[in-house]
């Protein structure tokens, strides 16, 4: 018999045996941040870091209206990702996770595949689908919904960078909703049937409500993923609207200013940081309101 043990934040001994993990995890996450913080202080000179202590940089990100107005794309961006993910996830998780039990296994095994299958081949995959010989647009010009001079009419836009979005992050919504979904007790479902509550007025009131962990969780995912998306945008987009991804990905590479690369990576951060509280607040005084 496995005894369990049930161990209070106050134990000292929980605390002595989990410091070093901890501590360690820390500095290993607070180090590169807190370099990058501080090199967002320097120039580059001839390609390299000069170490000079000023505010050139943020002078110019703060002065720049470029750089927020693809930071505004990027939420407007990362904000549709996220609701179409959730009209598109919901229903197949539903479905998923009631209706097709006997395939309970195999759809797990399709779940993890899909996180584990490479993005750089699923994101050149769909390119070669929208691009102008590719299936869609032979089937477009077949159809005679478009004339025999479209051309890329697909490919290298925004929304076929949506679309890249949705398809590489919509399996962390899936993946949330299914576990939520799973979690469900059948009892509740049925007790409000014996209330004479229909279909529609239980999944409103009993199902939807008992999902909302998972619904939040899978937004959380989503949002904070396509905040920092880069090749989507620059395989499927064309680099034609750029985010925040793709324009400090250039930055460092392309450019080579570090400095102003740092600079805007820390602004990202900060403004995703500040909708993740924002997320985290909302859900709170939701579950607050639900629970009176």
């Amino acid at each position: 018999m496995v005894k369990v043990v049930d161990k209070s934040l106050k134990d000292r001994e929980l605390w002595v045996t989990a410091s070093p993990s901890t501590l360690l995890q820390l500095a290993f996450m607070l180090a590169p941040l807190c370099l990058l913080l501080m090199i967002t202080f320097q120039v580059t000179q001839f390609f390299q870091v000069t170490w000079v202590w000023n505010l050139d940089t943020w002078t110019d990100v703060f002065t720049t209206g470029y750089y927020w107005s693809i930071l505004l794309v990027t939420l407007k961006m990362a904000g549709l990702c996220v609701l179409l993910c959730f009209i598109i996830s919901f229903p197949i998780a539903y479905g998923l996770a009631t209706r097709f039990k006997a395939f309970e296994n195999h759809i797990k095994v399709l779940m993890i595949f899909a996180f584990m299958t490479d993005i750089v081949l699923k994101t050149y995959g769909w390119v070669i689908v929208f691009d102008d010989s590719g299936v869609i647009n032979w089937i477009l010009r077949g159809t005679g919904i478009v004339g025999p001079d479209w051309i890329n009419g697909l490919v290298f836009s925004q929304f076929a960078t949506m679309v890249g979005m949705i398809y590489n992050l919509i399996a962390f919504m899936i993946f949330t909703i299914y576990l939520s979904v799973l979690n469900i007790d059948r009892d509740l479902i049925e007790a409000s049937y014996d209330c004479g509550a229909g279909k529609f007025r239980t999944f409103w009131e009993v199902t939807l409500p008992l999902c909302r962990p998972g619904i939040w969780a899978g937004c959380l995912l989503v949002f904070v993923l396509s905040m920092g998306v880069y090749l989507e945008e620059k395989l499927m987009g064309g680099g034609n609207e750029p985010m925040m991804g793709h324009l400090i990905h250039q930055t460092f590479g392309t450019r080579v200013n570090w400095p102003l690369g740092s600079a805007l990576t820390v602004v990202l951060m900060v403004v995703a940081l500040v909708v993740l509280l924002i997320f985290i607040r909302i859900y709170r005084f939701d579950k607050y309101t639900a629970t009176r």
